[in-house]
Order: C-alpha cells, then structure tokens, then sequence
C-alpha cells in the first residue's frame, strides 16, 4: 500500500475509553499512534456516529475498533462497513490489537483483519496468583 492506502484506525468507544487508549499507544508507538482517532459516543447519536463514520471511510481504507458489538458504537460501525469494501470492524477492542495495527496498517484489509483478531484473542489469558 501507498502512504495515501495507509488504513486508518477509529477507536469507537463508550466514555473517555478511546482516548485511554490512543495515549497508551502513543506512550509505547510514539508517532505510529498517529494512524489512531479517538472517539466517544458521549453525547451523540447513532446516526451521528455513523455519519462521522461514513465520512472516514469515503476517505480510504478504514478500520473501525469498537468496545462492544452490540453498543450503539458496535452498531454504527458495522452499518458503515457493510456498505462496501476498504473498511472493517474489529469488536472488543483491546491494546495488543492496537499496537498491531499501528505497525502493520500497510497491508491489505483482508490480511491485517485475521491478524489483528489473533494478537487480540493472545493477549486474553488467565493470570496466575500466588502460590
């Protein structure tokens, strides 16, 4: 991909969730964070959320990270891209999967996807306490 095919990335999120997470990106990344928009739901509506999301993916190739699948966040992303090709959602958004795609956003949709789902699904494990 050229730098112009570079996907972007929007963090859709309830809260100041993404923002939280575009800041731990750009502490580990630094400027890779770059390829991240934060986005709340606060305070807009569905289809407020879908038109901003419409407009993004007019713009070139568009992933869509959003907190949960059946939230109003989860909702206007998978509306957005199911209109077309050069945009995606990944549901359960968590920073492994971030810090990915940072890193690997120059491949095609359908390779990043696939890979970003597993380095999510790796970073879920169970943590052992003492003894």
């Amino acid at each position: 991909m050229s730098e112009a095919e570079l996907a972007r990335g929007v963090i859709l999120a309830h809260g100041s969730m993404a923002d939280g997470l575009v800041s731990a990106v750009r502490r580990i990344a630094g400027g890779a964070a770059e390829a991240l928009i934060a986005v709340s739901n606060d305070a807009r509506s569905p289809a407020e959320l879908k038109a901003m999301l419409d407009d993004l993916a007019r713009q070139g190739p568009l992933v869509v990270f959003a907190d949960l699948q059946s939230g109003s966040c989860g909702m206007a992303a998978l509306s957005t891209c199911r209109q077309g090709p050069g945009c995606a959602v990944v549901c359960g958004v968590n920073l492994p999967i971030l810090l990915d795609f940072v890193f690997h956003r120059d491949l095609p949709l359908d390779e990043l996807l696939p890979r970003l789902v597993a380095k999510g699904r790796q970073a879920i494990l169970p943590a052992s306490g003492p003894g």
